[in-house]
């Protein structure tokens, strides 16, 4: 509906501007936002005000000669447009269109908002990829949970998506695994894993190959588990930076930027021209003892991206990575990757509980790992609780709250909205009773013109921007969205349950609409939680 705004407005303003013999102008981008009273109807513009600088003329002046020229075209949508000072336009949907979202809902189901924004459009989105140097913790579950959002929403905005995990497993970090393994005095790791892999490969004197094998241990034995039954992620492919070297990326890479111009030596050093690409200086690609820089490596993985055939690309890192934006931006433009490259950084997270930071585990020596958060509060809870903030703020992560079964936690209560639903709708007879959820089809031509009350329009409102949000999400990567509409969505769902009888045997048809209604408001409570990656329990 944005959109179609959107393409209305600059109808009308190319018109108004004609008519009115306006001057030229650039039609600068068009903002079509909700209103943030519903007493001004579902959408708003300021264009009006925007254009006064370029015209020269008083808002409302503006606002009045865009309206008329709207007005000329037959808009079943909308009820009425309106101006409203200090210059806004104000769109108000028709009862009729909001009705038939209803019906929208109903028929289409868990395929509502569904996009085709993405159509052959393949995203590579690389998260987690921590060093498999141990055990997964509450950072990595951050940027794990909010990643995988990230891909729900893409693919069901219709991108070709990927899920990727790097698995570094040829630095120097094997290194200090196999020194950590072995307990000897430039050891760096500890914990219970720690131990428990020195009983299995302690005896290996060969520092190298006792940090390998326990690198490998690692990741199939604790992250590999922690992500697939723990954090339910799946991951489409598992790259190895050994992979990448002994299939000659590096080497590759390298070559590809020297025949490009784009290196020279200095100090004995062979560098990058990051800077030619946005970076606040050059980086050493080959280290003046010939060894690879971390760059190198870097550069070696995206060449393997590029040739893949990704037109976008997403990479989530820890908030000790933010200097390293700008120089592998440089290093994929600079290897000739010219789609949209963006970084999600997940701040830090604070394990709390009544205000004070919590330690619950000595298995990774200080850190908090993500498998003890979950079995304390439930793979619900957490991805829900980590999603709800944008993850460059930091967060405390309130275990007490997580732990609540009640309202007052915010997964269970959007959770219970969905059961109630359920349960009204068991009770009720328009099920199919073949099947838990499906309703019969006569009930499909419920008389929707009944819904007129205002908490039922209302309810119909906030279920109509779901569509517009996983397009949104789909482009600016804001998953945090997600579970501020879930909770918006069961808040309105509560009110009007407040303040309408769903079922009211003296009233059957209006009866069936508002089951209809309320099956509406299921299936989209359903695909949002869906998307964040929570259950929607039918029973609580």
């Amino acid at each position: 509906m944005k959109e179609d705004i959107k393409k209305l407005l600059k109808k009308a303003i190319l018109k108004a501007k004609r008519d009115n013999k306006w001057p030229n102008f650039d039609l600068s981008e068009i903002a079509v936002d909700y209103a943030k009273n519903e007493q001004f109807g579902e959408y708003a513009t300021n264009i009006a005000m925007v254009l006064v600088g370029k015209i020269g003329k008083n808002p409302m002046e503006i606002a009045d000669a865009i309206k008329l020229q709207i007005t000329n075209y037959k808009l079943q949508n909308f009820e009425k447009i309106e101006v409203a000072a200090p210059g806004y336009i104000n769109f108000y949907l028709s009862e009729k269109y909001l009705q038939d979202v209803v019906k929208e809902i109903n028929k289409t189901k868990e395929k509502f908002g569904n996009s085709k924004i993405g159509k052959k459009i393949k995203i590579n989105n690389e998260f987690i990829s921590a060093n498999p140097t141990g055990p997964l913790h509450l950072g990595n579950g951050r940027g794990g949970f909010y990643g995988d959002s990230i891909s729900k929403v893409l693919k069901k905005a219709g991108f070709e998506v990927v899920n990727e995990y790097y698995v570094n497993d040829a630095g120097g970090q094997v290194e200090k695994l196999g020194h950590s393994v072995l307990k000897d005095k430039e050891a760096v790791y500890a914990g219970e894993y720690i131990d428990e892999l020195n009983k299995k490969y302690g005896k290996i004197s060969d520092i190298r190959e006792a940090g390998e094998k326990a690198a490998e241990d690692i990741l199939e034995n604790l992250i590999k588990k922690t992500v697939a039954e723990k954090m339910k992620i799946s991951f489409d492919v598992w790259t190895k930076e050994k992979e990448i070297q002994e299939k000659k990326y590096v080497e590759r890479a390298i070559e590809i930027l020297k025949n490009k111009n784009l290196t020279y030596e200095s100090e004995g050093a062979v560098w990058l021209k990051t800077a030619e690409f946005g970076d606040d200086k050059d980086r050493v690609l080959i280290k003046s003892d010939g060894q690879n820089a971390y760059l190198a490596g870097d550069a070696g993985y995206m060449l393997n991206k590029i040739e893949r055939g990704f037109a976008r690309m997403i990479i989530g890192l820890g908030a000790d990575h933010h200097g390293y934006i700008t120089r592998l931006n440089a290093m994929a433009r600079a290897l000739g990757f010219s789609g949209d490259f963006r970084f999600i950084i997940s701040q830090l997270v604070r394990l709390v509980k009544d205000g004070q930071e919590m330690k619950m585990s000595k298995r990774a020596g200080n850190l908090v790992l993500i498998d003890d958060l979950i079995e304390k509060v439930g793979t619900d809870s957490a991805r829900f609780f980590f999603l709800m903030y944008s993850p460059d703020t930091h967060m405390n992560f309130d275990l007490q709250l997580a732990q609540e079964k009640s309202s007052k936690n915010p997964v269970f209560y959007v959770q219970y909205a969905h059961a109630r639903i359920c349960s009204i709708l068991a009770k009720s007879e328009i099920l199919n009773p073949k099947s838990e959820t499906n309703l019969k089809l006569e009930i499909l031509n419920s008389k929707l013109e009944l819904l007129t009350h205002e908490k039922e329009l209302n309810l119909i409102r906030e279920l109509n921007k779901f569509p517009e949000l996983v397009e949104e999400i789909a482009g600016s990567y804001e998953a945090h969205k997600l579970p501020q509409y879930a909770i918006k969505l069961a808040d309105k769902f509560h009110s009007f349950y407040g303040a309408c009888r769903v079922i009211d045997e003296k009233n059957p048809e209006l009866s069936e609409a508002r089951l209809l209604l309320i099956n509406a408001v299921r299936i989209v409570l359903a695909e949002t939680l869906n998307l964040i990656g929570v259950s929607a329990p039918k029973s609580m």
